[in-house]
């Protein structure tokens, strides 16, 4: 297939331009392989991190997000080697390591997070553990994103201190700990699962077992449940507790169709107790990074496979495929090789996402070429991620002419009005492209996911405009290239002065 660059070649446009447009033009066939999961590379870099002895972790992510990890880990004493351009990782752990006396040092060791909120949460959790003097700091964004529960959580089983220097509760976090005491950890599980995956691998690089305690409703469960087997292969002991009633809950949950069942085998209460050792460990390829050509092909009528995942993945987000079968599409696995989503006559469905959340702005995307409204619900945290990707993602779906109403947990998602002009693909009896009035201009508040996921509206629309390609450096510095792989049209690429854009719907 032809396209217009290699993959370093195409990171190099990203940063020279200032817009990038995907080409319309028929359904999308082919099978790709994203790369590593960035939620299980920076969750096995901390275990390994954590461990006595060194770790091999094959199919790592190189992305900004765990550039971040890696050099924080580096400047705490940890030995990491890198081969295969990153990909490979030797990981030589700190193992029963502390660092006690630098909690008396007047300055702390600077740590830089970026916008990497995996970066910021794992770690407050785990040097708290380990005992240090620190200060977690990043770009402006990170600074405006709540961590208060989290410090909240550590305040009574830390020996010493923790602040969330910026209003709300927002870091910079700084961290003067002798480590954890013995007690039990409370922390609320209604603003980011990443709080208690924070505290989970933290856990066994403390003096003392512990047992972790979830109060109220736990978002994105699946996250949770891929953390437990991360420390389960590190060799640390997780026992997860239920509820009384959690037994039943579970029964029906597995012959659900529903996104949120994958991980409801996890109780309210975790009792972790040993140390981490040394191991090597695969990571699969990134199931977020997936959804989008899933949904290439449910937004095209084409059929497009992807490589190293199947149904019984870590992530939970492979379960974005149920989501777009319900919506009409056709899902066929290859167990243990890959998963394929072949496109059909797309239905609008109500929906709870609470637990593949980051692969709402996909959905959002899919939805506008559906028949009927898409309602998404249970994902009021995700207001509170890179960017405010409900508000947000409204503001910018609304410029390519839909209708969207917001709610306090999602959105509603009323399909574009498209023009009966147009090539017919054949397939699932849409006409298309359908250009809106004129060139339309998308912002993606540095958020890599609205990115990725609102240039897929140029596959079947013309003249949208992606802002700041470059951000999706964060997870994914080669998407454009495999989405222009995968199309074979080469994108457009322009600067802010070349296209004009209508002004933002009020």
């Amino acid at each position: 297939m032809p396209t217009s660059a290699e993959p370093n070649e195409a990171a190099d446009s990203t940063s020279k331009a200032a817009a990038v447009a995907v080409q319309a033009g028929g359904p999308v066939h082919g099978s790709v392989r994203p790369p590593g999961s960035k939620s299980l590379t920076n969750r096995a870099l901390l275990c390994a991190a954590l461990a006595e002895g060194t770790s091999q972790l094959d199919g790592a992510l190189v992305s900004e997000d765990t550039e971040v990890m890696i050099d924080s880990l580096r400047k705490i004493g940890v030995a990491i080697e890198s081969e295969q351009g990153g990909r490979r990782l030797r990981v030589g752990g700190i193992g029963d390591q502390t660092f006690d006396a630098a909690a008396e040092t007047d300055l702390p060791l600077e740590l830089f997070i970026a916008n990497s909120g995996t970066t910021v949460r794992f770690l407050s959790a785990a040097l708290s553990a380990v005992g240090g003097h620190y200060r977690l700091s990043g770009v402006p964004r990170m600074h405006e994103r709540p961590i208060g529960d989290l410090i909240e959580a550590l305040h009574p089983v830390v020996d010493g201190t923790l602040q969330a220097e910026s209003p709300g509760h927002c870091p910079p976090v700084r961290i003067r700990s002798r480590g954890w005491r013995a007690a039990t950890v409370r922390v609320a599980g209604s603003v980011s699962s990443q709080y208690l995956s924070g505290l989970l691998m933290a856990a066994p690089a403390s003096r003392h077992p512990a047992t972790l305690q979830v109060e109220g409703e736990l978002v994105s469960r699946p996250y949770v449940a891929m953390t437990v087997q991360i420390v389960r292969a590190f060799g640390a002991e997780v026992d997860t507790i239920c509820p009384a009633d959690c037994g039943a809950a579970n029964s029906d949950a597995r012959n659900s169709d529903d996104p949120n069942a994958g991980a409801t085998e996890l109780g309210d209460r975790f009792d972790i107790q040993g140390r981490y050792r040394a191991t090597n460990y695969g990571i699969e390829p990134d199931a977020s990074a997936a959804s989008y050509f899933w949904a290439a092909a449910a937004i095209t009528g084409g059929s497009v496979r992807v490589m190293g995942l199947d149904r019984q993945a870590l992530q939970g987000d492979v379960a974005f495929v149920d989501v777009l079968a319900r919506m009409g599409c056709t899902v066929s696995e290859t167990p243990g090789e890959s998963l394929t989503v072949t496109g059909g006559r797309l239905k609008g469905i109500d929906v709870d996402m609470n637990a593949i959340s980051d692969t709402v702005q996909t959905l959002a995307v899919v939805a506008l070429f559906a028949e009927g409204p898409t309602r998404v619900r249970g994902v009021a945290h995700n207001r509170f991620k890179e960017t405010d990707r409900i508000g947000d993602l409204a503001r910018e779906l609304r410029k390519l002419g839909a209708r969207i109403d917001e709610h306090p947990d999602g959105l509603t998602i009323h399909p574009v009005e498209l023009p009966t002009a147009g090539g017919k693909d054949g397939e699932n009896g849409t006409n298309w492209p359908s250009p809106p009035a004129g060139p339309v201009r998308l912002k993606t508040y540095h958020d890599h996911r609205m990115a990725m996921s609102l240039s897929l509206a140029g596959l079947r629309l013309a003249d949208v405009w992606i802002e700041d390609p470059a951000c999706t450096r964060k997870t994914y510095p080669d998407y454009w290239y495999d989405l222009e792989r995968l199309t074979g049209r080469a994108h457009r690429w322009t600067t802010a002065s070349e296209t004009a854009s209508p002004a933002d719907p009020a």
